[in-house]
């Protein structure tokens, strides 16, 4: 029990690593099925359209997929633009003004395509059949050799001789596509290196605070699930009951539009007044209705967690 409970504690600590290990694994794993089953490079003059397909185009959907599964991204855009203001509503002003947001949901929505691209270029078959029908290939490797040299060119994917014999002077196109594979593995790591240590850097917050934030925001989710359930099933069954008996319900208050509008807010830290959620600030400006409220902050990267946390459990 001892160790089930370690274990337990051991992925709640590390979860957003192995939150993304998943991920990557189920991407490779995907790949592998697409790279062995679906994909029969053609070997002819659409080898080039054929190749470069199935390298971006699934890691273009996967990168939608991040974006959709992504809870900043909605709680980014739900009420941005709402119909009675939408002559007043700017897509180009709505992205600068949360650009800070975008940028942290982007290098997490891009962990699934990179993944994909890397782990395809290091089995190099897409690769393999893409470059095999470039135009660029054929000047280096059939320079004043005829037509002949672009179709053997073609069938390199669908011969593996060819590749060794077609020309000496050049790497195979094996091995240009895991040296760029290890190259890309290789820039991802050293820049969310870079990128995680510029982030815990510039956190407003200590080592431990952090933490303790981490904890709360999570906490204060899971009683928020508890009683909007509650909340929502009392007042389900008041309707319901006056419904079938013709009656008129009984006084229940429920938070107002604009009450759910101010907790919805995106997190923003101010360093003068301390508060670990908008739920936090709301209960503790007059909710919502002080000047405190309306300070405008900052919103670090390192602080982004705060508003991931809301909604995971009810799947938004």
């Amino acid at each position: 029990m001892d160790k089930l409970r370690g274990a337990l504690d051991f992925c709640i600590r590390h979860q957003t690593v192995l939150g993304y290990s998943i991920v990557s694994l189920l991407t490779a794993a995907i790949e592998y099925i697409f790279s062995s089953v679906v994909f029969k490079c053609p070997c002819n003059s659409g080898n080039m359209l054929y190749g470069s397909v199935f390298l971006l185009v699934p890691a273009f959907i996967l990168l939608l997929l991040g974006y959709m599964v992504n809870t900043r991204t909605w709680r980014l855009l739900t009420g941005s633009c709402p119909l009675e203001k939408c002559c007043d509503c700017s897509p180009l002003g709505t992205c600068a003004r949360y650009c800070h947001v975008l940028v942290p949901v982007t290098a997490r929505a891009l962990v699934a395509p990179f993944t994909w691209i890397a782990v395809a270029l290091l089995r190099a078959n897409f690769y393999e059949c893409a470059a095999s029908g470039n135009s660029l290939t054929k000047k280096l490797i059939c320079k004043d050799q005829g037509e002949e040299c672009q179709n053997r060119l073609f069938k390199i994917p669908c011969d593996e001789k060819l590749s060794k014999n077609i020309s000496s002077e050049f790497l195979s196109l094996q091995a240009q596509s895991q040296l760029i594979g290890w190259f890309l593995i290789a820039s991802i790591l050293t820049v969310a290196l870079i990128s995680t240590c510029v982030s815990r850097c510039c956190s407003p917050v200590s080592y431990l605070q952090l933490k303790f934030w981490k904890i709360y925001s999570k906490k204060e989710q899971e009683l928020f699930e508890t009683k909007a359930k509650e909340h929502a099933t009392k007042l389900a069954e008041i309707n319901t009951h006056c419904f079938f008996e013709a009656t008129d319900p009984a006084p229940f208050h429920t938070p107002s539009n604009e009450d759910w509008k101010k907790i919805s807010f995106l997190y923003t830290f101010n360093s003068k007044e301390q508060y670990y959620s908008m739920i936090h600030k709301y209960v503790n400006t007059n909710r919502g209705n002080s000047d405190k409220f309306k300070e405008e902050g900052q919103n670090p990267i390192a602080l982004g967690f705060v508003d991931e946390t809301h909604g995971i459990e009810s799947g938004f």
